[in-house]
């Protein structure tokens, strides 16, 4: 999805289209850091 709004925007150069690629972004961002996060509770519990 990243990919097809980055290409759509370097054609058109609409800018909401940017705004929606950064949004899409950092909620990528996001859900990889949550992984990394969630891994390392399972390789090292808290208790």
């Amino acid at each position: 999805m990243l990919e097809f709004t980055w290409k759509l925007f370097s054609q058109t150069g609409n800018i909401d289209t940017y705004l929606l690629f950064k949004e899409l972004e950092r909620e990528n961002q996001d859900t990889a850091e949550k992984k990394e996060q969630e891994i390392a509770e399972i390789d090292y519990p808290v208790f």
